[in-house]
């Protein structure tokens, strides 16, 4: 008997469909947080585009480091054309069998009309799974196989303009915690 065999298997009879939800139910500051969410999946995907559509034509994207509590500038994205090319080719790729994961925590959400912040704390996590040897797992293998590793920490500081009942991102500051090494710098 293998490990999933120990499951009860029930079958599905129930309809699971969700309940219809008109878009004006959803609350403004979680319209402003799914911005957030589809900025770190599209960050992880490593999609230029999907990202920067998330931004006003002229946004930004300002990176410091927390310097024993003092900002320190690394630099600055400027316009949408920008965001794009950094996130699909200033970003390292995945290697095979890797991924990464923004996580977002703790958000701090204030809307006031048209304008809204985010103040939410971030951990990027490395993801390496390993391939599957030729020959079969071991026999002593279990579960997944591959290792998640801490790799960045900060906080995300976006402000939101609602244009055409769209919230877009005007300007992202991207806090870091731990020194970053750019070529060049």
């Amino acid at each position: 008997m293998g490990y999933l065999d120990t499951f009860q298997r029930v079958p599905i009879t129930a309809d699971l469909k969700h309940p219809k939800v008109e878009e004006a139910a959803v609350s403004e500051e979680r319209a402003v947080q799914q911005v957030l969410a589809k900025y770190v999946r599209g960050t992880d995907k490593r999609d230029g585009a999907a990202v920067a559509a998330l931004f006003v034509e002229t946004g930004r994207v300002k990176i410091s480091y927390n310097k024993l509590g003092h900002p320190e500038s690394v630099g600055e994205l400027v316009g949408r054309d920008a965001i794009a090319t950094a996130v699909s080719q200033m970003m390292k790729p995945h290697p095979a069998y890797g991924w990464s994961h923004h996580t977002t925590h703790d958000h701090i959400i204030e809307v006031d009309g048209e304008i809204a912040t985010i103040d939410a704390q971030f951990v990027v996590f490395e993801v390496r799974g390993k391939q599957r040897p030729v020959t079969g797992w071991p026999e002593d293998a279990f579960g997944v196989q591959g290792t998640v590793t801490p790799i960045e920490a900060g906080y995300y500081r976006p402000t939101l303009r609602r244009l055409d009942g769209v919230w877009k991102i005007e300007t992202l500051q991207i806090i870091m915690s731990l020194p970053l090494a750019l070529p060049g710098h």
